[in-house]
C-alpha cells in the first residue's frame, strides 16, 4: 500500500465513520452511549478474535506485555476523548460541534513539533486551509458558542491528537489486526465498567427489539471491526498529520447526510453560507494533502 492508497483508505474509513449518526439515530435515547460503545466494541472484538484468532495469539506472543500495554493505553485515550466529546457536544448544535472537533487537525502538528518531529510544508498548508474552514463556519454563530463547551471539546481534541500519534506508532510496530482487536476489547471493558456504574441493570435495562439489535451489529461490524482495522492498516503508510486532515472530511459527509436523509432518521441540516464556505475550505485542504501536485508538475515539464 503506497501513500495515495493509504489516503484513499483513510477517506473510506472517514466515510464509514460519518454513518454513525445514521446508525445511532436508530438506537433510542434510553440506551446510554456507554452501553452502545460497550456492546459494539465487545462484539467487534469477538468477531476479530473469531476470524483472526491464530494471528492475534501469534502477535501477542511476539509482542508480549508491550502490545497489551499499548492496547490498554490506546483504549484509555480512545475512551477519554469520546467522553469529552459526548459532554462537550451537548453545548453545541450538530454542525458547529462537528466543525469544532476537527480542531485536532491543528493541534496534532503542534504536538509533533513539541516532540521534535518534522511536519512538511504541504501538511501545514492543508491544516491551515482546514482551520480557515472551521473559523469561517463559526462566523454565523459567534454569539451562540459556549466557552465551557469549547474548552471541553478542545481538551478532547488534544487527547485525540495524542491518540492518533500513538496509534500511528503502534500500527508500524505491531500487527494492525491485533492492535484493532486489543483496542476493541479494552474499550469494551472500560465502557462496560462505566455503563455498570451508571446503570447497574446493564443489559436488562435495554428494551430489546430487532431495530436496536440490527443497529448494534451493523455498528460493531462496519465501524468497530472493519473501519477501525482498515484505519490502522492505512496508518502504517500515512503520517499522523495527514490522517487527521483526512478525518476532517467526516464533517462534509455528515453535512451531506443531514441535507439528504429523511427527517425521521437524521436531524435535518440546513447549512448557511458560512458553513458552505467552511466546508469548501476543508475539501480544499484535503485535496491539497491527498493529491501530489508537485509530482504532476514535474511530469508536465
Amino acid at each position: 500500500m503506497n501513500k495515495l492508497q493509504a489516503n484513499i483508505c483513510l477517506l473510506c474509513v472517514t466515510l464509514l465513520w460519518s454513518t454513525e449518526v445514521i446508525i445511532f439515530a436508530c438506537i433510542p435515547n434510553s440506551v446510554v452511549p456507554f452501553a452502545t460503545t460497550a456492546i459494539t466494541s465487545l462484539i467487534g472484538a469477538a468477531l476479530l478474535f473469531l476470524c483472526f484468532f491464530k494471528r492475534i495469539i501469534a502477535a501477542l506472543k511476539k509482542g508480549g506485555k508491550k502490545i497489551l500495554l499499548t492496547g490498554i493505553l490506546l483504549s484509555v485515550l480512545n475512551c477519554g476523548y469520546n467522553v469529552l466529546y459526548q459532554y462537550g457536544l451537548k453545548e453545541f448544535d450538530v454542525s458547529t460541534g462537528a466543525f469544532t472537533i476537527s480542531m485536532t487537525v491543528v493541534i496534532l502538528p503542534v504536538i509533533l513539533m513539541m516532540k521534535r518531529q518534522s511536519v512538511g510544508k504541504k501538511t501545514w498548508i492543508s491544516a491551515g486551509l482546514v482551520l480557515i474552514g472551521i473559523v469561517v463556519s463559526y462566523l454565523g454563530k459567534l454569539g451562540k458558542i459556549s466557552i465551557p463547551g469549547l474548552l471541553v471539546l478542545i481538551g478532547g481534541c488534544i487527547i485525540r491528537a495524542y491518540y492518533i500519534i500513538r496509534l500511528n506508532d503502534a500500527a508500524r510496530e505491531y500487527d494492525p489486526v491485533s492492535i484493532s482487536a486489543m483496542i476493541a476489547l479494552f474499550v469494551g471493558i472500560i465502557s462496560f465498567g462505566i455503563w455498570f456504574f451508571m446503570q447497574p441493570a446493564t443489559f436488562a435495562a435495554i428494551e430489546w427489539n430487532s431495530q436496536i439489535i440490527a443497529s448494534l451489529f451493523i455498528h460493531a461490524y462496519f465501524i468497530v471491526m472493519f473501519a477501525q482495522t482498515l484505519n490502522i492498516f492505512a496508518q502504517r503508510n500515512a503520517t499522523p498529520a495527514a490522517a487527521t486532515i483526512i478525518y476532517s472530511m467526516e464533517i462534509i459527509f455528515s453535512l451531506i447526510w443531514g441535507m439528504t436523509m429523511p427527517a425521521d432518521i437524521v436531524t435535518p441540516v440546513t447549512p448557511d453560507v458560512f458553513m458552505l464556505i467552511g466546508a469548501a475550505f476543508i475539501v480544499l485542504g484535503n485535496l491539497s494533502e491527498i493529491i501530489d501536485f508537485r509530482k504532476k508538475a514535474v511530469k508536465r515539464l
